[in-house]
C-alpha cells in the first residue's frame, strides 16, 4: 500500500489514462476500476506524483489527461513543413506576374482571358512569392503585384533576369498554349528585362496598356 492507496490501483489508472488518446471522464474510469475504489482520491494521488515531472495530470472539468509539464512547452515545439501543390491556375498567374509586373489584377485577368479568382492570388501571397508593389496611379489606383526574394529564393533564381524563355516554360508544361498566355512571356523572349520599381506612389511612373496587337505590360 502507498499512502493508504493500493499500488496496483494507481497502476491501473495511470495506465488508462496513458493509453488513451483523449481525457477520460471519471465515470468512465470508475467503471475500469475495482469496486469501491475512490476514484477521485486516486487521480488526486497520482496528480501529486506527476506534479515534478516532464508530464502532469491535469483535470479539464470532469476530465483527465496527461499533459506536457507547461514550463517545457516552448522546448517541444516542432516545425514542420507542409507541402502545398499549385494548381496550373496559380502557376500561370505566378508566371504572368513575374513577366509583367508590376501588374494588376485586371491586367492578369486580360492576359489569362478569364477572372482571376481571388484565392489564387491569396495562395501566392501566402506561400511569400508574391507582394503587393502600390497602386498604379490611374482612376481606381488599383493595387499592382511583384514577385518576392521569396520567389528567387524557392526557385533557385539569381534576379529576375534568370527566368526562362516561354520556349523553356512550354516544354516544361508550365504555361498554356493559347495565344493569349503568350504574352507574358514574349518579354523574356524578346530579352524585354522586367524593371523593378519603388514602392512608394510618387516614384512610380505612370504606366498603360499597349494596344491590342502589342504584348500586355509596361510602357516602355
Amino acid at each position: 500500500m502507498t499512502d493508504g492507496f493500493d499500488p496496483q490501483h494507481l497502476r491501473v489508472l495511470e495506465a488508462l489514462l496513458f493509453a488513451s488518446a483523449q481525457p477520460l471522464d471519471e465515470r468512465d474510469l470508475v467503471e475500469k476500476l475495482p469496486p469501491g475504489s475512490d476514484v477521485l482520491a486516486l487521480l488526486t494521488e497520482l496528480q501529486n506524483q506527476y506534479a515534478g515531472r516532464g508530464v502532469n495530470l491535469v483535470r479539464r472539468d470532469s476530465k483527465w489527461a496527461f499533459r506536457t509539464a507547461p514550463d517545457l512547452a516552448g522546448q517541444l515545439v516542432i516545425e514542420q513543413t507542409q507541402t502545398r501543390r499549385l494548381s496550373r491556375a496559380a502557376i500561370e498567374v505566378l508566371a504572368i506576374i513575374a513577366y509583367n509586373q508590376p501588374i494588376t489584377r485586371a491586367e492578369i485577368e486580360e492576359v489569362r482571358g478569364v477572372a482571376l479568382s481571388k484565392g489564387t492570388l491569396d495562395l501566392l501571397f501566402e506561400a511569400g512569392w508574391i507582394r503587393p508593389r502600390g497602386r498604379r496611379r490611374s482612376p481606381g489606383k488599383p493595387l499592382q503585384w511583384g514577385t518576392s526574394d521569396g520567389f528567387l529564393d524557392h526557385f533557385g533564381l539569381e534576379s529576375l533576369e534568370d527566368l526562362p524563355s516561354l520556349k523553356e516554360l512550354k516544354a516544361a508544361g508550365l504555361l498554356d498554349t493559347r495565344p493569349a498566355a503568350d504574352a507574358y512571356g514574349n518579354r523574356a523572349v524578346d530579352g524585354l528585362v522586367p524593371v523593378d520599381t519603388d514602392e512608394d506612389d510618387e516614384a512610380e511612373p505612370e504606366l498603360d496598356l499597349l494596344d491590342d496587337d502589342e504584348v500586355l505590360g509596361l510602357a516602355e
